[in-house]
């Protein structure tokens, strides 16, 4: 499957002050989903985020950096109030769970041992592939695969192994996505989507070109892939 790219405007795990200003630049390019964190902006810049994501049709995506049930059910309650339509990362709960489900959102919880910030994930691929199965037996609708912050295996091997085990539509891999390699292996392993943020602020595809020329050569990147796959 074509994966989707999610667009996160985030930075070393924070959301960016200047987001608004940032979307708006690039929020023409045919990218669906766009995504911050629930750290680094204010409740009420948060939610004028949102609204223009909503607003130019975009899908809106969460993902949760923190590893407490109260922390989670806050974002949860944030998500749910301003219209965000996915829940990825954090720890799972079934509180949590329930919640995600109540508001009619989609809930990707980290798989894995995770840790941080910074977020790492620890494990050899059969612990990570048991706790997405587990995950996925306790009704979430799928995975967020921090492949290339593992500290015990080989990223490549684990996404493919996860896609191939529990369907790429329930599989969403997050983090280091950073150059034109990454990018074509995920659209040759086929996860539901991927991640990509700090490369485009660091200029990883394209140094010394903005944010929106950076995330048009990843639009490209994934359409010549696509090509050459048909």
């Amino acid at each position: 499957m074509k994966p989707e790219i999610i667009v996160m405007l985030t930075h070393n795990d924070v959301t960016v002050p200047n987001a608004r200003a940032v979307f708006d630049e690039a929020a023409d390019l045919p990218v669906t989903f766009w995504g911050f964190k629930d750290v680094g902006l204010s409740a009420t810049e948060s939610e004028r985020l949102v609204a223009d994501f909503r607003e130019a049709g975009k899908t809106a995506v969460l993902e949760a950096v923190n590893f407490s049930e109260a922390e989670m059910l806050e974002a949860v309650a944030f998500a749910a109030d301003c219209g965000i339509e996915y829940v990825t990362g954090g720890q799972f709960t079934e509180t949590v769970r329930d919640r995600v489900r109540e508001a009619g959102m989609k809930y990707f919880p980290f798989c894995g041992e995770t840790s941080g910030p910074p977020i790492s994930l620890a494990g050899s691929i059969e612990d990570i592939e048991r706790d997405a199965a587990r995950l996925l037996d306790l009704g979430v609708d799928g995975v967020d695969l921090v492949a290339y912050r593992s500290t015990g295996a080989d990223p490549v091997e684990l996404a493919r192994r996860l896609v191939t085990v529990v369907g790429g539509e329930r599989i969403i891999v997050a983090g280091s996505i950073n150059s034109v390699d990454r990018i074509r292996l995920m659209h040759e392993i086929g996860p539901m989507g991927f991640t990509i943020g700090g490369a485009l602020f660091e200029g990883a595809l394209l140094p010394g070109q903005s944010f929106r020329d950076n995330l048009l050569a990843v639009v490209e990147v994934g359409e010549n892939v696509s090509e050459a796959l048909r």
